[in-house]
Formats: C-alpha cells, sequence, structure tokens
C-alpha cells in the first residue's frame, strides 16, 4: 500500500482535496478532526512551530491513531491529509509526501471564506497561520517530494496527486 501525505498550511486546500479523494473512492483522511488529532499543553519553548495555537496549547496527531491508520494494508493508496507539529515522527512511512501551497492572500481569503472550520477567522489565527506560511513551509518544502499550488481547480490538482500516487 502507498501511503501519501498532503500537507501544508491552513487553508491551502488540504481538506477539500482530501475529501474530493474520498468521493472519488479513494481512502483518504482528514487527519484535522477529533478522531486523529488531540488538544495538548505545550509551551512556546518546546513548540517546533513557534506559538501554539491557543496559549499554553495546540492541536496535534494522536500518535496511537495515526501508527495505526497507517498499519492498516486495506488499499491499495492512503491519502492523509494534514500538518501537525508532532507529525515529522511519522514522515519515514510516507511514499510520497506532497506540500500544497499557496500564495499568503488566498490562504486568509479562504480562511475568511470556508465554513466547514472556524480556524483562521480570528485576527490571531491568522496572523498566526501567514507567520507560518514564512517560517514552517520553507521546512515542509525541505522534506516533500512534490509542491502544488493549489491556486488551480480542484480538479487539477486531485488529477496531479492521483498522478503522484502512480508513479
Amino acid at each position: 500500500m502507498k501511503r501519501i501525505l498532503l500537507t501544508g498550511m491552513s487553508g491551502t486546500g488540504k481538506s477539500t482535496i482530501i475529501a474530493e479523494l474520498a468521493v472519488r473512492g479513494y481512502k483518504a483522511v482528514d487527519a484535522d478532526c477529533d478522531e486523529y488529532s488531540e488538544w495538548v499543553e505545550v509551551s512556546e519553548e518546546t513548540s517546533v512551530l513557534g506559538p501554539p495555537v491557543d496559549v499554553d496549547r495546540d492541536w496535534v496527531w494522536r500518535e496511537d491513531r495515526i501508527q495505526r491508520l497507517l498499519s492498516i494494508e486495506d488499499a491499495d493508496v492512503l491519502f492523509l491529509g494534514g500538518c501537525a507539529e508532532n507529525m515529522g515522527r511519522f514522515l519515514p512511512q510516507f511514499d510520497r509526501v506532497v506540500l500544497l501551497s499557496a500564495p499568503a492572500d488566498v490562504i486568509a481569503e479562504r480562511l475568511h471564506a470556508r465554513t466547514t472550520n472556524q480556524y483562521g477567522k480570528h485576527p490571531d489565527e491568522l496572523a498566526r497561520v501567514l507567520s507560518l506560511v514564512e517560517t514552517v513551509e520553507p521546512l515542509l518544502r525541505r522534506v516533500a517530494s512534490h509542491e502544488i499550488d493549489t491556486c488551480a481547480s480542484v480538479e487539477d490538482i486531485t488529477a496531479t496527486v492521483l498522478r503522484l500516487a502512480s508513479s
């Protein structure tokens, strides 16, 4: 089974592409939900990604559940969408890491307009996301095998992801 991680900052389209892959019948999981992520206490000093989402707490992957998901061999391909401070320990288990990116103004517009998730609407959250574009996205770019600019249509982005999965 191939394992493909779709990662990137909030507002780059991870959830949208995961949903599109699921509609097409692929095993596609959005890790940004209570089933696969949780709030944990952190301090700014120990945070790899800079200031946490909230004062002294951050949204991270539930490592036991992510590991279980990655261990199940029940599909030809698993697409996992997400970006969390603790995802680095799982990177060796992925066949491809695909960075989804978009210009800061597009991210800000998407966060403002989205209805499926409230994160990014508060000015402090938006500022954090845009700061992470500058500080964390370059780190993600270094570990990614591919990068997709998500200003393209959902259909084109999905087709590119599927091409990458089949190669």
